[in-house]
């Protein structure tokens, strides 16, 4: 019996690409960043000086959304409308720094917290006075900023302010050395601020801190537009609506100084030795003992 050739298989039908399944699969990861962004942790970028030492512009950290609660600014991109409500609410501690925005425009501020619901607070000749006693503030060695001219804030050189403290050391690196303080909160929170003139926003009238709200100030405490300025000048208008917080400053994941360009192969030579990983928690020490508080605030300046 004849045996027959077999057949080669069909060929298997042509697939095309299911861009419904791409589109989809898609959605469902930017989904998922959004909700990781607006519940879990968000990563931040800094493009001013208000917040130095402590925070340098080019840094990027990182700012857990869950500490104090959330509200209508938890949401990336703050696409839901103010309001005043919060699920799950807690209280920030002093020295915390937080994400804040102000009462007028959609924009995220960080500062610090120095003042919680129920303190009196007032600032005299820039130092804070909590409750009636001086927020103890001890000279600290002079802050050393390395000179970066190609350091840009809203399209200036961010250091020009500065220019009067320049100087060379004997490694031939040039930095600006900046009058420094250690200031410590109630609750032994401690970090330090600069604080290198005299200007308006160095004395503010004592405030009532209302419940539900906080008192923020920037570390660089002349060049901070924080609850000490009027909201007309770009400032967060007095004490801060906890439903305005957004989140905990929490750690630098990288920072890059002016260098960095658009090409990706400046990035690695722009990188900032040791900020990676700084942990912005304040350090908590024991608060050193205050002197009368408008006398020393005088001395001190």
């Amino acid at each position: 019996m004849p045996i027959e050739p077999l057949s080669p298989p069909p060929p298997p039908p042509e697939s095309g690409v299911d861009w419904w399944a791409e589109i989809r699969g898609l959605a469902l990861m930017l989904l998922a960043v959004v909700v990781f962004h607006s519940f879990i942790a968000k990563p931040f970028y800094i493009p001013s000086i208000s917040m130095m030492p402590n925070l340098l512009v080019g840094d990027r950290l990182i700012v857990s959304k869950y500490p104090y609660g959330w509200s209508w600014v938890s949401a990336s991109f703050h696409v839901l409308p103010r309001g005043t409500s919060r699920v799950l609410p807690k209280t920030p501690e002093y020295g915390d720094i937080v994400i804040a925005v102000p009462p007028d425009r959609d924009e995220d501020y960080i500062k610090r917290v120095v003042a919680l619901p129920g303190d009196r607070i007032a600032v005299i000749h820039g130092q804070i006075i909590l409750n009636g006693k001086l927020v103890p503030q001890q000279a600290e060695p002079p802050v050393q900023i390395p000179v970066d001219p190609q350091l840009s804030c809203d399209g200036a050189p961010c250091y020009d302010m500065f220019e009067r403290f320049r100087t060379r050391l004997a490694n031939g690196r040039e930095v600006y050395e900046l009058p420094a303080f250690r200031e410590t909160l109630p609750n032994g929170a401690s970090y330090v601020v600069i604080d290198h003139m005299d200007q308006m926003l160095d004395n503010y009238p004592a405030t009532l801190v209302p419940p539900g709200h906080v008192f923020l100030m920037g570390d660089n405490r002349d060049h901070s537009a924080d609850s000490r300025a009027p909201v007309e000048e770009r400032g967060l208008g007095g004490p801060v609506p906890l439903a305005n917080v957004g989140g905990r400053a929490e750690f630098v994941t990288f920072s890059l100084d002016g260098s960095e360009a658009l090409n990706p192969l400046t990035w690695w030579s722009s990188l900032r030795e040791g900020r990676a990983w700084t942990r912005l928690r304040p350090e908590i020490r024991r608060q050193p003992a205050s002197a009368p508080a408008l006398e020393r605030a005088q001395n001190q300046r």
